[in-house]
């Protein structure tokens, strides 16, 4: 959200805030019964609370959005700064119109939750759940998650009590937070957005490392969608009776360009290799065999 649309939004409870506090503070120049009236007195104070509950939710969802950058905080976590600041207001009105200290009141209602929370634990594990997570913030709006055995897929929004996923091929998936929190999850885009990739090559053994490593270098450095800084690398992973397997390694500027710029790389190299002359009858060309690489081709099938 734009700092312009966060000043529009500040209007209102500003505005609120400056009237009600006004008539507290002059409760007595107010005409006829209104200015000795202890009802008035107490709805003024109450909703000095309330405004500047919703002032204060306001300015400090201004600057977490500020604060942020890039990769804005889950709307939870606004949510909930905004619900801790309005139970007080409605905790401390309620001490005021009970005639009882706030300690008080907060212990009744606390009895009241705890009987509600028993009729629906499910949905308390998954809001405290989503809780937690707005907390730790393991992840954020827009990052790609790989949530072990649930997802592969980019964070759309953080709710209450289910967090939104879209997968590679565009599927919309509803995970409730309680499900996320219980498994392992390993975020792709932090703590920098850029991700490297990898692939394997196996080349026959006539054709030396290093001929071989300045041929595949030199063809990545024409490509166009992996990032040149850092530069791309060829580094041997193994030496087996069926040839030399390389580990060709780059960045791509977003992990979900991950799986487009592999066609990029295969086709460079295999260009290159093919100019060289140095095309074996077995060379293979495969995938590093990681549950990463694995997931995302489920999801291209």
């Amino acid at each position: 959200m734009s700092l312009k649309l966060h000043f529009r939004r500040l209007i209102l409870p500003l505005l609120t805030m400056t009237v009600t506090v006004g008539l507290a503070t002059f409760q007595r120049d107010l005409p006829g019964a209104f200015a000795d009236s202890q009802k008035v007195t107490l709805f003024l104070k109450a909703s000095v609370y309330l405004s500047g509950a919703w002032l204060a939710s306001r300015v400090l969802a201004m600057i977490l959005d500020q604060a942020a950058g890039k990769r804005p905080y889950p709307r939870l976590l606004k949510d909930l700064i905004a619900a801790a600041l309005f139970t007080i207001a409605l905790a401390s009105t309620g001490a005021l119109y009970m005639g009882q200290g706030a300690i008080g009141a907060l212990a009744g209602s606390g009895i009241v939750l705890a009987l509600l929370g028993f009729a629906i634990r499910n949905v308390v594990a998954d809001t405290l759940s989503g809780i937690a997570l707005a907390m730790e913030a393991p992840f954020r709006i827009g990052d790609w998650v790989d949530i072990d055995t649930l997802a592969l897929a980019k964070v759309i929004e953080i709710g209450w009590r289910t967090t939104r996923l879209q997968t590679p091929d565009a599927t919309y998936m509803i995970l409730p937070n309680s499900q996320i929190a219980r498994h392992r999850i390993t975020n792709f885009s932090a703590p920098k957005r850029e991700f490297r990739s990898q692939v394997n090559i196996t080349l026959d053994h006539v054709l030396p490392i290093e001929k071989a490593r300045a041929i595949m270098v030199a063809a990545l450095g024409e490509a166009k969608l992996i990032q040149q800084n850092p530069a791309p690398d060829v580094r041997v992973r193994s030496y087996e009776e069926a040839g030399i397997c390389y580990t060709v390694r780059y960045w791509v500027p977003r992990f979900e360009q991950a799986v487009d710029c592999r066609d990029e790389v295969f086709r460079l190299i295999d260009e290159a290799l093919r100019k060289a002359g140095s095309i074996a009858p077995y060379r293979r060309i495969q995938l590093i065999n990681s549950p990463v690489v694995s997931a995302q081709d489920d999801a291209e099938e």
